[in-house]
């Protein structure tokens, strides 16, 4: 390991029990979807995510795309404002698991602090369906929250791309994409990257270093990579370290968790960047474990991390920056 992880994540880790994710089937793999739901809604899983913030509105609209609806959950400033930046959210979870509501806590607080609209997609999952369908919720998403931004008291040509994990996978394909999608993307914030898909994946020294770090177990890593993008499949396609001309991205921020068996993808993404000639700030933080801006209350490092995300909106989104404090 690359240090040691937090004593509070590491006793919760020992408290779960770890599904076979090497022969999970996807019957089971619903199964731990409702399971991780419950924990988030229980008194323990309130301790780990920690509230959202209470200058903050949370409901839930659809989106009615082409042949499907998407849930997205809509974070909003108690005090109403117009023309609010727009924040278009993924969540992360390896394509497999997970829900917008892990992040409430920074979602709701951006919304409130910014503030912003801030939109966090429920696109769909895998097994059920694979990482081509995935990215395309993330296009049609993006360019119907756009569209429907007046509505929502936003402004469309304000648009900051968020995500953490696999949901960095799609923020960075759609702002890669954005011209083409028609958006205006200022600025894109990645957390805790994933960023190839290929197989490239298991070689990257962190991988080998954390990889006893409690998530993304390498069972894990697997069983997303069978499942999302089965063979065959060109998973370059779908992998933004292996895109071929990054040139006009928007600015990234970009965020490395050092317990993180992903970790050395988010550098070398940020050198990619910097070679197409993308501003991209990257920030190390070295106690903390992948998904950490999902769990304040075990990891430190979240509160900080948050802080800086804030910050660089503000300075993206926002003509004249002011942060209050976290």
């Amino acid at each position: 390991m690359r240090g040691k992880v937090p004593l509070r994540v590491r006793i919760l880790t020992a408290l779960a029990a770890e599904p076979d994710w090497d022969s999970i089937t996807p019957d089971q793999i619903i199964e731990v979807r409702e399971a991780q739901a419950r924990k988030r809604g229980s008194a323990l899983g309130r301790l780990v995510t920690s509230k959202p913030d209470r200058g903050a509105r949370i409901t839930t609209r659809t989106l009615d795309l082409p042949e499907r609806r998407l849930d997205v959950r809509v974070y909003r400033p108690e005090q109403e404002n117009s023309a609010l930046p727009l924040i278009i959210a993924f969540h992360g979870g390896g394509f497999l698991v997970g829900a917008p509501d892990q992040d409430d806590w920074l979602l709701s607080h951006l919304a409130a602090n910014l503030p912003a609209v801030v939109a966090a997609v429920d696109y769909r999952l895998a097994p059920e369906h694979r990482i081509g369908a995935i990215v395309q919720d993330a296009y049609d998403a993006a360019v119907r929250l756009a569209e429907s931004a007046p509505e929502l008291g936003a402004d469309p040509g304000r648009i900051a791309l968020l995500g953490s994990s696999a949901g960095a996978t799609l923020a960075a394909l759609t702002a890669i994409h954005a011209r083409e999608l028609e958006l205006t993307v200022r600025t894109q914030v990645l957390i805790n990257p994933q960023l190839d898909w290929t197989d490239r994946l298991f070689d990257y020294p962190s991988f080998t270093e954390n990889a006893d770090a409690p998530s993304p177990t390498p069972a894990f890593c697997r069983a997303m990579v069978r499942l999302a993008s089965p063979e065959p499949s060109d998973r370059t396609t779908f992998s933004p370290l292996l895109t071929g001309d990054l040139t006009g991205v928007a600015p990234a921020l970009i965020q490395a968790a050092g317990l993180d068996p992903l970790e050395d993808q988010a550098p070398a993404y940020a050198d990619r960047l910097r070679q197409a000639g993308v501003a991209a700030t990257l920030t190390r933080y070295p106690k903390a474990t992948h998904a950490f801006l999902s769990m304040p209350g075990l990891v430190p490092a979240a509160r900080p991390a948050r802080t800086e995300i804030l910050t660089h909106l503000h300075t993206h989104l926002l003509e004249r920056p002011s942060v209050r404090s976290a």
